[in-house]
């Protein structure tokens, strides 16, 4: 048994203070609220964010970080972009120098364009650094529902050690070395989620939200290889597997914002509807406007980046779908000579 800390008492931080703690890990799970620190010790559940949920008794939550990271050797950091910096620094004031530092958020920081893994490399330089991405919508997962998820990470030991915390039955971890494509395909994805939630609340059916999630997929890779990334990590779970769940269910937060962007509420009135942190509002404003910088081809996300900060007119997503300047439908291949797979 280890000691594991859980930083970032929302809904996928439940579930994987839960799992954790399944496996027999001792879980300290900081929160900022000091209700449901009491709700978690007490009555053992989360009602905020998954009410009915049981968690296992060796989750033990508090709102004193010197106290959650202390004697840990793996932190899982799951709190939203625009306080992950800070939250780490007070991670790294208390926790082991060379602990092992997951990222569990899919975002970007605005000013910086640096994602999560970059920032704990920067604020931890001593600590080995991963991230956990993928289709993991945290409801489905509390519902022991079949689900895959990637820990991507140069070091090896990373991989397995995660690997190992978190396997379940029900919850599959994969690896991948390649820490900034799995990441950036984690963060990209949340901006065409809005937009499919925008289709769907305009009628459109399942042929257009194929068209759009095929589409987005190839912005994503455009994007991730001009960044440097290698775009065939986006044909994994952290990139076309996330992008399908978020861009077909309202179990996806950026989804459900879309939605009510698309019935004609206000980008305000959408948040305030959906009452949690969406990432797709703020990484659709930072992308936008990096693809302009490095010359990237990325209407569709342009054109979700005009209707939120211009307020230009919803149906200029599908002028953007359908007026595109390329039609090519393949832009990558695995190499010059074909793939031969072996049965």
């Amino acid at each position: 048994m280890s000691r594991v800390a859980v930083i970032g008492g929302g809904s996928f931080g439940t579930v994987i203070a839960n799992i954790t703690a399944q496996n027999g890990h001792l879980v300290h799970f900081w929160m900022r609220s000091e209700e449901l620190v009491y709700q978690v010790n007490e009555r053992h559940e989360n009602p905020q964010y998954l009410p009915g949920y049981q968690l296992n008794e060796r989750v033990k939550a508090t709102c004193d970080m010197a106290e959650a990271v202390a004697g840990c050797s793996v932190i899982f950091v799951a709190v939203p972009s625009s306080s992950f910096r800070s939250v780490v620094r007070q991670v790294v004031e208390h926790a082991p120098a060379d602990a092992i530092l997951v990222s569990t958020t899919k975002g970007i920081e605005s000013g910086s364009f640096m994602l999560m893994s970059q920032i704990l490399r920067e604020e931890a330089p001593a600590a080995k650094v991963g991230v956990l991405s993928g289709p993991n919508l945290a409801k489905e997962i509390a519902s022991n529902q079949l689900t895959g998820t990637v820990i991507a990470s140069g070091l090896e030991e990373v991989r397995e050690t995660i690997k190992d915390i978190l396997k379940s039955d029900s919850f599959r971890v994969y690896t991948n070395d390649d820490m900034y494509g799995v990441e950036l395909g984690g963060s990209l994805k949340n901006i065409y989620a809005i937009i499919a939630g925008m289709a769907a609340a305009l009628g459109m059916g399942h042929n257009t939200n194929s068209m759009l999630v095929t589409r987005s997929l190839t912005e994503m890779a455009r994007f991730g290889r001009k960044m440097g990334a290698d775009p065939m990590t986006f044909l994994g779970l952290a990139g076309v597997g996330d992008l399908v769940v978020t861009c077909s269910t309202p179990l996806s937060r950026n989804y459900r914002i879309g939605e009510a962007l698309g019935k004609g509420k206000s980008l305000h009135e959408a948040i305030e509807e959906v009452g949690q942190v969406a990432e797709g509002v703020n990484t659709v404003k930072l992308v936008a406007e990096k693809a302009a910088e490095v010359g990237v081809y990325m209407p569709l996300a342009t054109g979700l980046y005009k209707i939120i900060y211009e307020q230009d007119s919803i149906s200029s997503i599908i002028s953007s779908l359908m007026l595109g300047e390329q039609a090519l439908d393949v832009e990558f291949a695995a190499g010059a000579a074909k793939v031969l797979v072996e049965e």
